[in-house]
């Protein structure tokens, strides 16, 4: 089948990956010019592992492995009050998520179409197709249509209705960016909470770079989301008087050249597809940064979706099939999504407990 997945993260790449395997044709559009860069560390547990090993990527994943140690949370004047070790941290296997797409980018470019500096704008589909319009593409008629765009899903909205339906906002806004290794960190983060706000920071490339983490506390903000000197001054605002190192990261925020801001939630869908457009990752079940589970779910989400349609006579079976098979895992790591939210943004206290094991019973396809 001629397949269309929108959004080139990691779900996105994954999925087409296992398409191609499977036989079938696809094809990415993307928003971003490039793949992107930028985005924090992502972290690897339990059958992720399994899916990455099945691509052959598991070792190339290694690779690129952080080496992160553990995370200390500190006082305003910078003294310990805590460690948290690396599993509680970094998973089984934490990468930079540039990295990891980079590496996906890798394994699918030469055997999926990559439709760059483009989105999709209107999707009409029947019995037999799905008619497609682009941003900046002439239309196209594909089989399959698949959501793989993110908590703010463009093909959700499209397909499903406006995203206030699906959208569950968690009470954190935050900014991600990368500055120079201005604290002179060594493979060990350091976060510095208090009640309403988060700063976190870890080094990365060799020690030569800093990931940084801003989140505060906040009921619904209207702000446009492409304005990015608007959103910086949400940030300043809501740290204003900030003890620790925060006022030095606000300032070397604003040089970064890949600073990302969003909010914070889950969506919650009763069926992730409908006809022959279905939803795949954060897109369909985001379980908030807080889960540390999206590129899980990704990961696996992709293989058991490629694998069902595969197998099964027909899409219509397939996606329920693949819904079915992943429901209960992705209600687990909600709720963990949500228990660690309200942690998140507290004085130091010992982390939320671990729910159980990031598992899910992977079967092999065909």
């Amino acid at each position: 089948m001629r397949i269309l997945i929108s959004g080139g993260s990691v779900a996105g790449p994954a999925l087409a990956y296992w398409l191609h395997r499977h036989g079938h044709r696809p094809t990415i559009v993307e928003r971003a010019p490039a793949m992107r860069g930028g985005g924090a560390a992502i972290d690897f547990r339990g059958s992720a592992l399994q899916v990455l090993e099945r691509m052959g990527l598991l070792e190339e994943m290694r690779r690129h492995e952080t080496g992160m140690t553990g995370m200390t949370l500190v006082d305003d004047a910078g003294a310990a009050l805590a460690e948290l070790p690396a599993t509680a941290i970094s998973g089984d296997l934490e990468v930079l998520k540039s990295d990891v797409t980079a590496i996906l980018y890798e394994a699918t470019r030469d055997t999926t179409e990559y439709l760059f500096d483009d989105t999709i704008t209107a999707l009409d589909q029947d019995d037999s197709a799905v008619r497609v319009a682009f941003e900046r593409n002439e239309p196209r008629t594909f089989d399959l249509v698949i959501g793989a765009d993110g908590l703010h899903s463009t093909v959700r909205r499209l397909a499903f209705g406006p995203e206030s339906r699906y959208v569950r906002h968690l009470g954190i806004y935050g900014a991600l960016f990368t500055v120079p290794n201005i604290l002179g960190l060594d493979r060990t983060g350091l976060m510095h909470n208090t009640t309403g706000r988060n700063a976190l920071a870890f080094p990365a490339r060799g020690n030569t770079e800093l990931r940084v983490g801003l989140s505060f506390g906040a009921d619904h903000l209207d702000y446009d989301r492409r304005d990015r000197r608007q959103q910086e001054e949400l940030v300043v605002k809501h740290f204003a008087g900030a003890g620790w190192e925060v006022p030095r990261l606000l300032e070397a925020m604003h040089e970064a050249e890949d600073f990302f801001f969003d909010s914070s939630g889950q969506v919650v869908m009763d069926s992730w597809s409908t006809g022959r457009i279905a939803l795949l990752g954060d897109a369909a079940y985001c379980a908030a940064p807080t889960s540390g589970r999206g590129t899980s779910q990704a990961l696996i989400g992709a293989y058991v979706l490629a694998g069902e349609l595969a197998e099964a006579p027909g899409h219509a079976t397939a996606f329920a099939a693949y819904e079915r098979r992943l429901r209960d895992y992705v209600e687990r790591n909600q709720l963990h999504g949500r228990t660690a939210a309200r942690w998140f943004l507290q004085p130091p206290t010992e982390p939320p407990a671990e729910v159980a094991e990031d598992v899910v019973p992977l079967k092999h396809y065909a």
